[in-house]
């Protein structure tokens, strides 16, 4: 699932008051983790109808659409997620990661710094943020070289951190 920013799949911050309600919780996750996309959404859709405010089955609803490849879907709920929740960091980090995907860098450094000041020793989003500066720093070092594509150094800073990108 990783592009070069991290997705977090499933979130453990909250404390569960009920045993039926944490089984639940990693029913829906391990339907997930094991790509079993529409049972999850199942599930998942089933809680929110008696919970629409739970702020954890929502983010497993962002990454279950997000499997199912509908990420305007996830984005929609992340933002609505970050907007019911602006001290909660996992889902402006998601956001993040899917705006960075569709190259909108500049709403996903926000979404991560919102992430950051929400909680800021939150180590994913600001491994994220390394992540989308060196994103930012590969984009302008090939628009430089468009402009002047003879200049090694260029090329290999280009190189460099196309090269780091691209490690897992």
């Amino acid at each position: 699932m990783r592009t070069w920013l991290t997705l977090m799949a499933f979130c453990t911050f909250w404390s569960l008051s009920a045993g039926a309600k944490a089984d639940l919780y990693t029913e829906v996750n391990a339907l997930v983790q094991s790509g079993q996309w529409k049972p999850a959404l199942a599930l998942a859709e089933s809680r929110l109808k008696t919970a629409p405010t739970d702020p954890q089955m929502r983010l497993l609803l962002s990454h279950i659409q997000t499997g199912l490849g509908q990420n305007q879907a996830a984005m929609d709920t992340l933002r609505a997620l970050t907007l019911s929740f602006p001290e909660l960091p996992e889902p402006h980090n998601n956001l993040a990661a899917l705006l960075a995907r569709e190259n909108r860098h500049e709403e996903a450094l926000a979404s991560l710094q919102a992430a950051i000041r929400a909680r800021p020793d939150y180590a994913l989003a600001i491994e994220n943020l390394g992540d989308l500066y060196l994103a930012l720093a590969a984009r302008a070092y090939g628009q430089a070289l468009v402009l002047n594509p003879g200049l090694k150094r260029l090329q290999n800073k280009q190189s460099s951190t196309q090269q780091v990108l691209k490690t897992p």
